[in-house]
C-alpha cells in the first residue's frame, strides 16, 4: 500500500513540474534596499519578475529577501499568483488600442500588422513578449519606473475585450456588431 501512495505523489509532482516548466520568467530589475532598524540598516534585495507562457498568460511579481536568489524565487511565486489571461488575434496582436495606468506610469498600446514585431521599450516589452504578443506598438508615458510600467502594461492588457465579449455584453450577434 505505501508504494501506491508514493506513486501518486510522484505523479502529482511530475505534473506540477510540467505546469511550471511551461512558464518562462524574466527578471526586470534587482535592487538593493535597506530598512533602518534599531541596530542599524538591514540590507535586502527586491526583484521584479515577469512570468508568462507566451500563449496569453502573463503576470508581474515582486519578491524581497536577504539574498538575490530568494528574492527572485519569491517574485516568481508572486507573478504566478497575479497571472492574467489575454486573448490574441490571428496576427498575434491585440484586438484594439488600449491604455493602462499604474502609479505615475501610463502605457499606450495599439495593434500592429503581421511582421511588425514588438515595438516597445523596457518592462513593457518584456511583459508583451512573455504574454505571446508578436505584433504591437506600445509607448511608455510618464514615469520611468520599471515596476509601475510593467503594472501599467498588465492593466492595459487586462482591459482588452474581444468582439464576442462585446457582442454578449450588448446582447447582439457578432454579425450585427460588424454591420453597425
Amino acid at each position: 500500500m505505501p508504494k501506491q501512495r508514493g506513486d501518486k505523489r510522484n505523479r502529482s509532482n511530475q505534473k506540477n513540474k510540467k505546469e511550471d516548466s511551461q512558464f518562462q520568467e524574466r527578471v526586470i530589475q534587482i535592487r538593493r534596499v535597506s530598512k533602518v532598524v534599531k541596530g542599524g540598516k538591514k540590507l535586502s534585495f527586491r526583484a521584479i519578475v515577469v512570468v508568462g507562457n507566451e500563449k496569453g498568460q502573463v503576470g508581474v511579481g515582486v519578491g524581497k529577501a536577504s539574498d538575490v536568489i530568494g528574492a527572485v524565487r519569491k517574485g516568481v511565486a508572486d507573478g504566478k499568483k497575479q497571472l492574467i489571461e489575454i486573448s490574441l488575434t490571428k496576427a498575434n496582436s491585440i484586438a484594439h488600442p488600449t491604455n493602462g495606468i499604474a502609479g505615475g506610469a501610463k502605457v499606450m498600446m495599439r495593434p500592429a500588422a503581421p511582421g511588425t514585431g514588438v515595438i516597445a521599450g523596457g518592462a513593457v516589452r518584456t511583459v508583451l513578449e512573455l504574454a505571446g504578443v508578436q505584433n504591437i506598438l506600445a509607448k511608455q508615458l510618464g514615469s520611468n519606473n520599471p515596476l509601475n510600467n510593467a503594472r501599467a502594461a498588465i492593466d492595459a492588457l487586462e482591459s482588452l475585450r474581444t468582439f464576442t465579449e462585446v457582442a454578449a455584453e450588448r446582447g447582439v450577434s457578432i454579425e450585427r456588431l460588424y454591420a453597425s
